[in-house]
């Protein structure tokens, strides 16, 4: 990509990631994460209707007339962002790859908490862990963050999810919000993202497309898994095989709901051909009764 074509691209994203959060998400992503813990503030004057639970009775001694105390939520949050670099982000059968899809969530997430004045890092990952941004506060910050998303070559192919959540345990003590996009292709990493999801508030993204699930009726096609770059010939006229494919994948995506579902861990699944802005919305929503509980 051209310096020229890398800036505009840059802009466009940061204009539509902006453009969201100002119109459609402001004041959700703070609703639906909680802060730190809760702090001491302040001591004030008892007015009526105070929680009378709150008074400092030492302060109130000393001065004769009641004084209660006043805490706050310690706010500043960490969004550590682990994205999936792997081939098979690089499908889209209509107009945007999956790889598109993700830059665009993890920029929307990006000025969410740039928002907020939180810090955000980046992890890059396929079956290692190719690039890390520490969290930083700020535009520059945010800027980078896109730019690396958008340029950066990885090496390797595969997928390893529990190599970048390996890594990302070892990076930080500090709970964070981790948002983990991906297109979960890989299938061992369920143990991993629990004890991940322990100690941060762990949100799994699911990127997917079309075909994947269904194939359409077209003759005999050449394949080549990306990844691993076997290549076959399929069938697609074969309609036991069809199905069964079908049939197989319904049946690992259900199982891959029933697992986040009963680790209670957010699970948004967004495909290549819907809009993600609705997704995104409900999910800030359920998230914020869940805290109001």
């Amino acid at each position: 990509m051209l310096e020229q074509d890398l800036v505009k691209r840059i802009k466009e994203i940061q204009l539509k990631a902006k453009s969201l959060v100002t119109d459609l998400l402001s004041g959700e992503y703070h609703s639906a994460f909680k802060g730190q813990g809760i702090s001491f503030a302040e001591v004030r004057e008892y007015i009526p209707g105070d929680d009378i639970r709150s008074i400092d009775w030492n302060v109130t001694a000393r001065m004769n007339v009641p004084f209660i105390k006043e805490f706050q939520e310690e706010r500043e949050l960490t969004l550590f962002i682990l994205l999936d670099l792997s081939s098979s982000q690089n499908f889209g059968s209509s107009e945007r790859l999956k790889s598109e899809i993700a830059t665009e969530i993890a920029a929307v997430f990006s000025y969410l908490s740039l928002k907020n004045n939180d810090k955000v890092g980046l992890i890059l990952f396929t079956d290692k862990v190719e690039k890390y941004i520490p969290p930083k506060k700020g535009r520059t910050n945010i800027w980078k963050i896109i730019q690396q998303i958008l340029t950066f070559s990885p090496v390797n192919k595969k997928t390893d999810i529990s190599v970048a959540l390996d890594f990302l345990l070892r990076v930080t003590s500090k709970k964070a919000i981790v948002l983990l996009i991906s297109d979960f292709i890989f299938s061992d990493y369920q143990q991993k993202i629990k004890i991940a999801s322990r100690k941060h508030d762990l949100i799994a993204v699911r990127i997917s497309d079309l075909r994947e699930k269904n194939i359409p009726s077209v003759g005999l096609i050449n394949l080549e898994d990306s990844e691993s770059g076997e290549k076959f010939l399929l069938d697609t006229y074969n309609k036991f095989f069809t199905k069964n494919f079908s049939g197989q994948i319904a049946q690992e995506e259900k199982k891959m709901k029933d697992f986040f579902k009963s680790a209670k861990i957010d699970y948004l699944e967004i495909d290549t051909q819907t809009s993600y802005i609705n997704t995104l919305l409900a999910f800030f929503r359920r998230r914020e009764k869940s805290l109001l509980k």
